[in-house]
């Protein structure tokens, strides 16, 4: 089933981990300009039933990863995001995912009702380096949310997270570095020391890819596409709690 709602597609660059975007460089293959926001033809699709009542979107985990070719809480996007709401509050059956870089507009983007947070909503928030960890998470930890995931992808250095690491409010920490021919490199030494950090916090904690470029025991390692993830996988690093 399909588990993918990107209700608009194209972003504004925002920090240092948007240098090398995915979206941009997928979209050049196709002649799209990134940078323009425009609303997509699938902006209803969480709402969309068939005849018989069931709805069309109902992925098997239960969890629909929203608005991944944009940022949900994209200044450009304020006057859609009222009716993303609604059709968030209607669907109490799934979990809806989203990923920001954009914490500090929480208090501008969401909706009246929120109180201390929808159930139904788990928000990520991005940090790539030590200023935007900084920056950002001392907001996003006292945002009411209920349902919390701290993500540094791509990896660009060490990243002191210990501050930020409460298991009341921290549910999970994912790690990756960056894909494409102009990644930079991600350390296995990083990843460890943020493993470690959640380790001693008790907060669970997934290396989702070593990116393109992984140095390990000082030697570099180029690693096609299809097996960042795998490789990420078999060094057996997740912490469950």
């Amino acid at each position: 089933m399909n588990n993918t709602w990107n209700p608009w597609h194209g972003c504004k660059k925002f920090s240092e981990g948007c240098r090398n975007c995915y979206v941009y460089r997928r979209d050049v293959k196709y002649d799209i300009d990134s940078s323009a926001v425009v609303k997509n033809k699938s902006f209803y699709a969480p709402a969309e039933r068939y005849k018989y009542g069931n709805y069309k979107m109902l992925p098997d985990d239960g969890i629909i990863y929203t608005c991944f070719t944009s940022d949900f809480f994209l200044e450009e996007a304020d006057e859609w995001r009222s009716e993303c709401w609604e059709m968030i509050k209607q669907r109490q059956d799934v979990t809806f995912f989203f990923i920001t870089k954009r914490i500090h507009r929480f208090y501008d983007c969401i909706p009246s009702d929120w109180g201390s947070g929808y159930p139904n909503v788990h928000i990520g928030c991005t940090c790539e380096n030590q200023k935007s960890a900084d920056n950002r998470l001392p907001i996003f930890i006292k945002a009411p949310i209920i349902n919390r995931t701290i993500i540094c992808e791509p990896l660009l250095e060490e990243i002191n997270l210990s501050d930020y690491l409460d298991n009341r409010l921290i549910h999970s920490v994912v790690v990756g570095g960056e894909s494409g021919n102009e990644a930079r490199i991600c350390n296995f030494d990083w990843v460890m020391s943020i493993r470690n950090q959640c380790e001693n916090a008790n907060v669970d904690f997934t290396f989702k890819q070593t990116g393109a470029k992984f140095i390990k025991d000082n030697k570099l390692y180029r690693i096609k596409r299809e097996f960042q993830h795998s490789q990420a996988r078999k060094a057996n690093l997740d912490l469950k709690f």
